[in-house]
């Protein structure tokens, strides 16, 4: 029965991440191992909890190019029975430049023996800055810099049991537009909904297969669907492929330990006009560090 579950959870997740195609810009590869920033929630799956760096970049080796940086680490709140942490995002494009700092609460719900329901909220401020004077001063359109702050509210629900997860999260409440010097600060400040799931399954022994999904909405913008797979060897050795429904795959490469864990991801345009052309690839390299002396390596 719990095996059936499970492959309905993913069957469910790759329908409604097909049906919806997307030209939507979010996220980072690697969701499927810290989901976090998109949900705080997630942070319960880990009982020890961790610390977690990202970095993605895009173009390596040309100025102005995206660049992505986030922070987020939790510990466990044993008489709540949650968790309690915090998130730093760093998002920068040319002269544009988003920064954002929030704090969040988390609390578990136990509904079985085996199964729990999370929810999350989180707090916090968002910078954004456009320094369109060091483009050309003398032209009226790049006179003015841009420097703005607002506050940011976001909330977190995740179902979920030892080996799978299905949840939705609106990690930014907004109120007010922040940032609308551009077409993708414009984007980056609507209210974005996200649904993901996953769950790990044992092919064989010393084999085990975790199918991840999650979509992206926001209004005004085609809807995204992220679609991943990694294959465990051993709970030490993770080798996956992702695939974005706007033309963009990516190959996966970790490495899990019993408190660090090491990613790296590669990603790459399908679409036929880049093909032997200007590729957009994108480097990303994560590292995870749980806290506590852990028996073995977390991989939902």
């Amino acid at each position: 029965m719990k095996r059936f579950k499970q492959w309905m959870l993913c069957f469910i997740l790759i329908g409604f991440a097909t049906v919806l195609s997307a030209q939507q810009q979010f996220g980072y590869t690697q969701y499927m191992d810290n989901l976090t920033p998109f949900n705080q929630a997630y942070s319960l799956l880990d009982k020890t909890g961790s610390v977690s760096a990202l970095v993605r970049n895009q173009f390596v080796g040309i100025q102005g190019a995206p660049r992505t940086f986030i922070l987020n680490g939790n510990v466990p709140v044993e008489s709540l029975g949650g968790s309690a942490g915090i998130l730093v995002m760093s998002d920068q494009f040319a002269v544009e430049h988003n920064t954002q700092f929030s704090a969040f609460l988390s609390k578990g719900i136990q509904l079985t023996d085996s199964e729990y329901l999370g929810v999350s909220m989180s707090v916090g401020l968002k910078n954004y800055v456009a320094n369109f004077s060091s483009l050309d001063a003398s032209d009226p359109q790049f006179r003015d810099d841009v420097r703005q702050t607002r506050p940011n509210i976001g909330f977190g629900v995740l179902y979920y049991s030892d080996n799978y997860y299905i949840g939705v999260s609106m990690p930014e409440l907004t109120i007010t537009g922040l940032g609308t010097a551009s077409l993708q600060s414009n984007v980056n400040d609507r209210n974005h909904y996200y649904f993901s799931g996953a769950f790990i399954t044992e092919l064989a022994e010393g084999i085990k297969l975790k199918p991840a999904a999650m979509v992206a909405y926001t209004r005004g913008v085609p809807v995204t669907a992220n679609l991943s797979s990694v294959i465990f060897l051993k709970d030490m050795l993770g080798v996956g492929i992702n695939y974005r429904t706007d033309n963009e795959a990516a190959g996966i490469l970790s490495v899990n330990m019993n408190s660090f864990k090491l990613g790296y991801s590669y990603q790459f345009n399908t679409a036929s006009v880049n093909l032997g052309g200007l590729n957009s690839s994108i480097h990303e390299i994560t590292l995870t560090y749980r806290f506590g002396n852990n028996t073995q390596p977390k991989l939902l």
